[in-house]
């Protein structure tokens, strides 16, 4: 079973939004440059670099608006192990995919697609770790 293992929203005003999720719920934020697609990512929960300590706890983040991109609403991410494989099983059981696969450094492959409903979600395959 492919569990969610990220969320991700839309911001207008990266500044804000932090500020806002800093104040109201204590998440820590980090901002990432433009070489990340201004990306905030934010740590909601008790973390290692390995991810969330605690079962069932994900960590998120967030991304600017902009005008061209489809569907921008908070969404969750399904981490998988075959980013092309599961394509195609969302595409065979009704779904639709939001553009091409890309490469996220040194995290792994990431695509969104639209289910049968309309809601927009994204799959990850994570970059595998040894060790």
């Amino acid at each position: 079973m492919d569990s969610v293992v990220h969320f991700e929203m839309p911001y207008e005003n990266r500044e804000r939004m932090a500020r806002f999720y800093q104040s109201a719920f204590g998440w820590q934020t980090q901002m990432l440059g433009a070489d990340m697609g201004e990306y905030v990512l934010a740590v909601t929960t008790e973390s290692t670099d390995a991810g969330p300590k605690h079962p069932g706890a994900i960590n998120g983040g967030f991304y600017p608006k902009k005008p061209d991109w489809p569907m921008q609403f908070p969404s969750v991410v399904i981490a998988v192990q075959d980013l092309a494989a599961s394509s195609r099983k969302v595409t065979a059981a009704g779904g639709r995919m939001l553009g091409e696969p890309m490469d996220i450094p040194g995290v792994g492959q990431y695509v969104s697609f639209v289910d049968t409903e309309g809601n927009r979600s994204s799959m990850l395959q994570p970059i595998v770790r040894e060790g």
